[in-house]
């Protein structure tokens, strides 16, 4: 999945599952990558839009970033 797909799908969730997403993230072991940090931020600057996203699905969304950010930092890509 690209970040351009998780950007569009970050909007449809409701503050609870941002936060809870938050949470998730920060507690996960994964590298952060400047991609994902911006990836995240630009989803919750646009989730006023008042679409939704449930909070598994943005799980799983994020999480196939990770990895592919993971896979790229253990490469050297970044």
């Amino acid at each position: 999945m690209s970040i351009k797909e998780i950007l569009e799908e970050l909007p449809r969730l409701t503050p609870e599952e941002r936060q809870e997403l938050r949470d998730w993230l920060a507690a996960d072991e994964f590298a952060e990558t400047d991609e994902l940090i911006a990836a995240v931020d630009e989803g919750i600057r646009s989730a006023q839009s008042g679409s939704s996203l449930s909070i598994e699905e943005a799980k799983e969304l994020i999480h196939k970033c990770a990895l592919r950010s993971a896979s790229a930092l253990k490469q050297g890509k970044i």
